[in-house]
């Protein structure tokens, strides 16, 4: 995953200015389409799945009284499960991106909505809303890009700490709702400043996401356990929740992994947005983005995300939209000769996978490793993870030098 700017073949050099700019007022046109058409069948879709969500949550709840009974455990956890991820993804992640403020309900509106989640929704609209979207996959300014834990371009230079960086997705996968709380408050930044000269505006916002954190673990870990007391379903309530909420996180995270990070996504240079036009925008969403192709069911799980492209096109157009929009969107891809991204899930998840352990090893060690020179590529790799930089920078170029010998002699 070379910036697009650095790419031997870059996939957009046969578009020109005025293409781009044409592309541009094209998607424009589809947005324009979407916003005239916005009514009563839109409405009633969000409060149909609210409704829906609050009574599978309130039923789950309920049977989870109950949960010491193993088949009341099971339906109460899964049902438990699909109302978290219904209402992290479908239901709160749109209506923060203002996707039904054209309703004016004061109850469904991107100012006053506050999700079943450890981030603080107004937090989370600032590092989402704000810069994800402004940002999309540019190096340096998109912290989605790798979370600010993991090597995500060949460019970024190879040290040892990235080898443990599948070991630090999969943990930030199970507990995905702490981790965007760290995230939106840039928890890493602040930290490697001197307490005493941390800004008050992030104390403050600290102390707003630990009172957010206490009142869902208060919900899901004491109230709810506590109600279950009377049937002997304490400790069987407590796991119930605490398995709900792990799934929820592991399946948010697999989502977004998979319209972020698949092979073929494309990431930009930071220089390369300065001056940026509307066209020049689009297109760099277009590319940094990737669908997760299925069922109308799937699309919903999903919050709608598995149209990924088009949502990162039109992040505040209803969600229940973007399967009109997207065939749409796929004929300007394939007028203008680009590289649409879909895959069904599993794909997809593979494909993200497959980058994030890739990028952990030194460049090209993980496609040069073969059964017959494993040994030899081991002893590679530890030389270079206990030599230093010297060694690391001595070996680089030695292998440099052997790719572009077996390049010249193909």
């Amino acid at each position: 995953m070379t910036t697009i700017q650095k790419k031997a073949v870059n996939p957009t050099a046969h578009l020109s200015a005025e293409d781009i700019e044409t592309l541009g007022h094209e998607l424009d046109a589809i947005r324009q389409e979407i916003l005239d058409s916005r009514g009563a069948a839109d409405a009633a879709y969000i409060r149909t799945v609210i409704k829906t969500q609050r009574g599978l949550e309130a039923g789950s709840r309920a049977l989870l009284l109950f949960s010491i009974f193993p088949p009341a455990w099971i339906a109460g956890t899964t049902g438990l499960s699909i109302a978290k991820i219904l209402e992290n993804m479908e239901i709160g992640h749109n209506i923060m991106h203002g996707q039904w403020d054209w309703m004016r309900d004061p109850k469904i509106h991107s100012t006053t909505w506050e999700w079943d989640n450890a981030s603080p929704s107004d937090q989370w609209k600032h590092g989402h809303n704000e810069l994800h979207h402004t940002y999309t996959n540019v190096v340096g300014k998109d912290n989605d890009l790798g979370y600010g834990i993991m090597r995500v371009d060949e460019d970024q230079r190879w040290v040892p700490f990235y080898l443990g960086q599948p070991l630090w997705n999969f943990i930030n996968a199970c507990f995905f709702e702490y981790g965007i709380a760290a995230y939106d408050l840039e928890l890493g930044k602040n930290l490697a400043i001197p307490k005493d000269k941390r800004s008050e505006d992030f104390k403050a916002r600290a102390k707003q996401t630990l009172r957010k954190i206490r009142q869902q673990a208060a919900k899901d870990y004491l109230v709810h356990p506590a109600l279950s007391i009377p049937t002997g379903s304490f400790v069987p309530t407590l796991a119930a929740n605490f398995t709900a909420n792990v799934v929820r996180n592991l399946w948010t995270h697999s989502v977004i992994m998979c319209g972020h990070f698949p092979e073929g996504v494309e990431t930009f240079e930071k220089a390369s947005i300065e001056g940026e036009t509307r066209g020049e925008w689009y297109l760099r969403q277009m590319l940094g983005s990737a669908n997760i192709s299925g069922s109308a069911a799937m699309h919903m799980m999903t919050g709608n995300l598995s149209f990924q492209i088009e949502h990162h096109l039109y992040p505040d157009l209803p969600s229940n939209r973007y399967a009109e929009i997207a065939p749409k969107v796929k004929a300007l891809f394939d007028k203008y000769e680009l590289n649409y991204i879909s895959a069904p899930l599993p794909k997809q998840v593979y494909s993200a996978w497959h980058k994030i352990v890739r990028l952990s090893l030194p460049n090209g060690w993980l496609a040069e490793t073969t059964p017959a020179n494993a040994p030899k590529q081991l002893a590679k790799l530890y030389k270079m993870t206990t030599g230093g930089p010297k060694v690391r920078r001595a070996i680089e170029a030695r292998s440099r030098q052997e790719a572009r010998r077996r390049a010249e002699a193909a």
